[in-house]
């Protein structure tokens, strides 16, 4: 698979469904941050140190890495391309100079090179797989730790660039979709709760970002005096009795208002398989109201992995990308329109 490939393909790994709880948890995310022992880290390093990690990182991978990217060998678009497709962070794709990344084929393994630490190992996996995701983490890093020797205390664990990454460096964190607990209000309630708990909840696109189609991040926020067995068991458990709550707010709501509810979903997948104009707030609303008949059994006939795909779809640089094409906002929400409609096969 070559470079352009990667980005111009919107499937990935991840994408393609299955694993556990998948009708409301889309993916599992394990995070690995390290850093190579006697080198400054990049809040501090020079250029030359971030080409020393560079070179250093590609040397260890050897012939295990199926496609590496510097970012200074792609445009700023198709950076944001990456960033879309939830493959690099947007912190790396501001690292124009020194960032690079390295994928697997299939795109469920990469490995952030020079972003706020050295190394960030990251594995996605569909579904709730969080003992298998962080098992394909932690074979990278084995395979890393030797030939590159990571910063470690003994007292304190892996050395970070932010002290609440310190400890296992491991940040696990779980993309959910929670339509039914965001349309009773619930959510309101839950994340003050759970924060308290040392979770923290955030938009699909991690710290800062908003939470658009329903679409949640939950993750650990401690790494340090916890193994991380115990963090993967707290995140498991939270994250199991938020499918609970939602199994049981989704069952209220076709309960006491199934017509009402049916009404919506099926105006979403109206919209989107014939809307001429589609902007990028409306796209994600009718998404998650179609997924969310998929998963109660009342829309038929609409492949779920289609869905994830129009997520990536419908963002403003992956757009002008597929078109090949400079698109002003007004043109981004015709060409939408124009996409979804044509992935759904549906006539013009």
């Amino acid at each position: 698979m070559t470079i352009e490939r990667f980005i111009d393909n919107a499937s990935t790994g991840w994408m393609q469904g299955g694993g556990e709880q998948s009708d409301i948890v889309m993916s599992t995310r394990i995070r690995l941050a390290r850093n190579i022992q006697g080198i400054k880290f990049p809040t501090m390093f020079t250029k030359d140190d971030a080409m020393e990690v560079r070179k250093r990182v590609k040397e260890a991978l050897q012939e295990e890495v199926h496609e590496w990217i510097d970012m200074n060998e792609i445009s700023a678009l198709e950076r944001q391309v990456l960033v879309e497709k939830h493959i690099i962070s947007p912190d790396l794709a501001n690292k124009k100079d020194i960032g690079s990344v390295a994928l697997s084929e299939d795109q469920k393994q990469s490995i952030l090179i020079n972003e706020e630490d050295h190394l960030r190992i990251q594995c996605i996996y569909p579904g709730l797989q969080l003992e298998r995701a962080y098992e394909q983490a932690e074979l990278v890093d084995h395979y890393l730790e030797s030939p590159l020797k990571f910063a470690f205390d003994g007292e304190f664990g892996y050395l970070t660039s932010c002290p609440s990454n310190t400890g296992t460096g491991m940040r696990a964190s779980v993309m959910m979709h929670l339509p039914a607990l965001t349309i009773t209000r619930q959510m309101e309630r839950v994340i003050p709760a759970i924060s308290r708990l040392g979770i923290v909840v955030r938009g699909s696109y991690g710290e800062g970002s908003e939470a658009p189609g329903n679409i949640y991040q939950i993750s650990n926020q401690i790494t340090l005096g916890k193994t991380e067995h115990e963090i993967l068991q707290e995140l498991k458990h939270i994250v199991m009795r938020l499918i609970s709550h939602e199994r049981r707010s989704r069952d209220m709501l076709l309960q006491q208002s199934r017509i009402a509810l049916e009404n919506k979903l099926f105006r979403s997948l109206g919209t989107i398989t014939y809307a001429r104009l589609l902007p990028s707030s409306e796209a994600a609303k009718c998404l998650s109201d179609v997924r969310l008949g998929i998963d109660l059994g009342l829309i038929q006939d609409v492949d779920m992995s289609i869905l994830n795909e129009l997520m990536i779809f419908m963002q403003p640089a992956f757009l002008q990308q597929y078109a090949n094409a400079e698109l002003n906002a007004d043109e981004r929400d015709v060409f939408r329109a124009k996409l979804f409609r044509e992935r759904l096969h549906m006539k013009k």
